[in-house]
């Protein structure tokens, strides 16, 4: 029986963030992405989120390597966590290798983990898979898709992507897509994060015209927030800046380290001068000076979350402040972002942010794009990636509008394997997929049962009772004593405190009188007895743990 291809999603689909796509082809397999996603509101104390990676480890023999579209987190945030599993080569183009080699340094992999760089236009052959590097235009620098040839035809990812005529780092290689539309396209994976938008997506030009209305006239010292990673938005605000002879200090590590990655690798020309320590910004004037800083997803101890709450150093908010907010909201930190203007507003300081002042343009294509995409490859089948399950419906429906057979169109999930011969598509089973929660230096030791319980703390706190018994008769010798923490205010519940005890006497005095002295038993009479009681009385239901010491 002849092998087929495999397009396994491991994260990516429904939902935003953690892209990672596994191609699988007799013994050979090849990696496209390993990101990160940021945890739900509900995930309490987790830092992060990266796809579950059993089947890879399962399979690490066959990985031939990783292959990264571009450098955003949510497309190699997951590398380290990944590399300390399996280690593979890694391939990227120039920028987006220099951020990788960043991350793999902090997690002290740099001697252990083959790091190559490819540019756009070039080929590498990774077992059966030869992958080619297709520029594309994206909201950071040497963004690419692929094309992997396979041994049953050609698989085009696009990975997040525009159509920009007017980029800085030249348009988008539509000629060579159009050429691989006539070689023939077996099964196509586009981005879907803009479908549900009309028309076409301005260019990244648009956003430094915006830059110089907000500049000219003002007098006041600005703060402009903005993604770290888009080294083209950091270059059309040192240009402005220039241009109206102010200076330009950056705040937060993320910003510090890509402004370090682009300037040693050409993708930032900072004139000389321009540049100051943030530790000096008290020796410029307000009208003579710009910071540039993190934090425009609301991001907690982000540079401008400590600027907005007076825990930053060396930037205090007044009302001589105009702070520029260069960034739409990724979907669930609305809240975050609106906490930090608001208090950046109580602060005085003047707040710009409106979608009308145009100081943001997204870095994915609309319906009209990814029509000319679509039109370009023409693939056989068409698999809708990097959104939720309504991002992928409506790009399923505009394949359909494009001609595209319904029957040929397959809306997949994480852990979904897909099955692909010259001329067929088909559902071939699953394999292990997830969320794998990172707290810490702790990875995947936080599960379901640890959420429940911090989301059970969070809510209505807990109660410790504590118990002396005797070892020889069993007697209670102290207690019970009641301890509580998130749960009611002591001083002001002496009654409850004190009927909680007599409770819990009750229930330990009844155990004694049947003879039960199961620590187990005495555990769970006390929890039912205090549970039931407080549930009546208060209706609330906090952690409640017993603590029994024999002495």
């Amino acid at each position: 029986m002849a092998e087929k291809l495999k397009i396994i999603p491991l994260g990516g689909l429904n939902e935003i963030g953690k892209n990672m796509t596994v191609l699988e082809y007799g013994k050979d397999i090849i990696i496209v992405d390993c990101g990160l996603g940021f945890p739900d509101d509900e995930m309490y104390g987790v830092d992060l989120v990266i796809a579950d990676m059993t089947y890879l480890v399962k399979n690490k023999d066959k990985i031939r390597g990783m292959f990264l579209t571009h450098g955003h987190e949510d497309h190699i945030g997951g590398i380290p966590y990944a590399m300390e599993q399996f280690n593979c080569p890694i391939h990227a183009t120039r920028l987006t290798a220099g951020i990788v080699q960043l991350k793999l340094e902090e997690h002290q992999l740099q001697n252990t983990v083959h790091l190559f760089t490819h540019e756009a236009g070039e080929k590498v052959k990774a077992g059966c898979f030869t992958v080619e590097f297709i520029h594309v235009n994206h909201s950071i620098a040497d963004a690419v898709a692929f094309a992997i040839k396979t041994p049953v035809g050609t698989v085009v990812m696009t990975g997040d992507f525009k159509i920009d005529a007017t980029a800085e780092d030249g348009m988008i290689d539509l000629a060579r897509l159009g050429a691989l539309g006539k070689e023939g396209v077996l099964a196509l994976l586009c981005d879907s994060t803009n479908v549900e938008r009309q028309g076409y997506t301005p260019s990244e030009r648009t956003v430094a015209g915006s830059f110089e209305r907000q500049f000219t006239g003002c007098n006041k010292r600005i703060i402009v927030t903005t993604f770290a990673s888009n080294a083209f938005r950091l270059q059309s605000l040192i240009t402005v800046a220039k241009k109206f002879g102010r200076k330009v200090a950056v705040t937060g590590r993320s910003m510090e380290n890509i402004l370090k990655v682009s300037t040693e690798l050409g993708y930032l020309k900072i004139p000389a001068g321009t540049l100051v320590d943030i530790n000096q910004i008290k020796q410029i004037p307000n009208n003579k000076l710009v910071i540039v800083s993190t934090g425009s997803q609301g991001e907690n101890m982000s540079a401008l979350y400590r600027m907005a709450f007076s825990g930053h150093r060396q930037v205090e908010i007044t009302a001589s402040d105009r702070v520029i907010i260069s960034a739409s909201a990724i979907p669930g930190n609305e809240k975050s972002i609106g906490k930090i203007i608001n208090e950046l507003y109580r602060k005085g300081a003047e707040v710009i942010y409106d979608k009308l002042e145009g100081l943001h343009v997204s870095g994915h294509a609309c319906q009209e794009e990814l029509k000319i995409i679509h039109g370009l490859l023409k693939p056989r089948f068409f698999i809708p990636v990097h959104g939720e399950q309504r991002h992928l419906q409506a790009h399923s429906r505009l394949a359909q509008t494009m001609g595209m057979d319904p029957k040929n169109i397959f809306i997949s999930d994480i852990g979904k394997v897909l099955e692909l011969t010259k001329t067929t598509c088909k559902w071939g089973g699953t394999v292990p997929s997830g969320r794998i929660l990172v707290d810490g230096t702790g990875v995947g030791d936080v599960g379901s049962v640890v959420l429940r319980d911090r989301k059970h703390l969070a809510q209505d706190g807990m109660l410790v009772v504590v118990v002396n018994i005797s070892s020889e008769d069993g007697s209670v010798i102290t207690g019970p004593d009641i301890i509580t923490r998130g749960f009611v205010y002591v001083k002001e519940s002496e009654n409850l405190m004190e009927e909680l005890r007599v409770i819990a006497a009750h229930a330990i005095d009844r155990c004694s009188q049947n003879g039960r002295s199961d620590w187990s038993v005495l555990k769970a009479n006390i929890k039912n007895d205090l549970s039931g009681y407080l549930f009546k009385t208060t209706k609330r239901n906090p952690m409640i743990l017993p603590v029994i010491m024999e002495i």
